[in-house]
């Protein structure tokens, strides 16, 4: 059991201020963007492709993490007060906001892209995904936000900047999860998974959100529809999103793999 207390802000130049969350999140982008360069070029695709799909994918991240939060969390406030939707910097992203975001902005670049079919580029994105969810929970956990349950547990966190509850470092938990799962992706892509076409993503998709299902028990303060019910709001997105995931990984006859 241990306190944590740090602060947010990495630095300071005049009026701008770096935070931990921030660089965590620039890491997200840069170390999945370094494993695709990795992939497209074992594939013989070239760079001037990987740099149009990265533009598609971080803009699909950023608006539908977003909005995400706003419309699936806060509607009644952001729908009364659009305007703060566009403010970002003072936080409010949702994992499946991102997903919704990112199964957007690949569609559209495989239908803009001459050659390239919304499978074949959604199974290559679906080995860094849990690379990039691994630093956005770090930036969570420095944050000191989506806490855990109180609870007595010898490897419990105080987040002092919250109170001086000692409660599962939930944070920690879906980073280690997503670590495995990120692992696993590799493997399988070196197994040539890759070449039935949409087992990679839905292998992924399955994975990330059962064991985000499975994590929201030890979450506290999480939305709901009502409070009667059972579950969370992040339980009840992740769902659907689980489902997607096997039916991608189980459907026959998948569709042919791209050379």
């Amino acid at each position: 059991m241990f306190t944590w207390s740090p602060d947010p802000e990495l630095f300071s130049i005049g009026a701008l201020h770096i935070r931990w969350y921030g660089l965590l999140f620039s890491l997200a982008f840069l170390s999945s963007f370094s494993v695709m360069v990795w992939i497209f070029r074992k594939e013989h695709k070239g760079d001037d492709l990987l740099n149009k799909l990265f533009l598609y994918v971080f803009i699909g991240v950023v608006a539908g993490a977003r909005l995400g939060h706003c419309l699936f969390y806060s509607p009644e406030f952001y729908l009364t007060h659009p305007i703060e939707i566009l403010k970002i910097w003072e936080g409010g992203l949702a994992s499946h906001g991102a997903a919704i975001g990112i199964i957007t902005a690949l569609a559209i670049f495989a239908h803009r892209t001459p050659g390239m079919t919304f499978l074949w580029v959604a199974d290559r994105v679906a080995v860094v995904i849990p690379l990039a969810a691994i630093f956005v929970r770090l930036g969570n956990f420095v944050n000191s936000e989506i806490l855990g349950l109180p609870t007595s547990v010898p490897w419990a966190v105080v987040f002092a900047r919250i109170d001086d509850i000692p409660r599962h470092p939930v944070q920690l938990y879906e980073a280690s999860a997503y670590l495995i799962i990120f692992f696993v992706m590799i493997l399988l892509y070196r197994r040539g998974i890759a070449a039935r076409t949409g087992r990679l993503a839905g292998s992924m998709v399955a994975m990330l959100f059962s064991t985000r299902f499975v994590l929201e028990f030890f979450k506290t303060g999480q939305s709901t529809l009502d409070p009667s019910m059972p579950i969370t709001m992040g339980q009840l997105l992740s769902i659907p999103l689980v489902v997607f995931g096997l039916w991608l990984l189980l459907r026959k006859p998948a569709e042919p793999a791209q050379s």
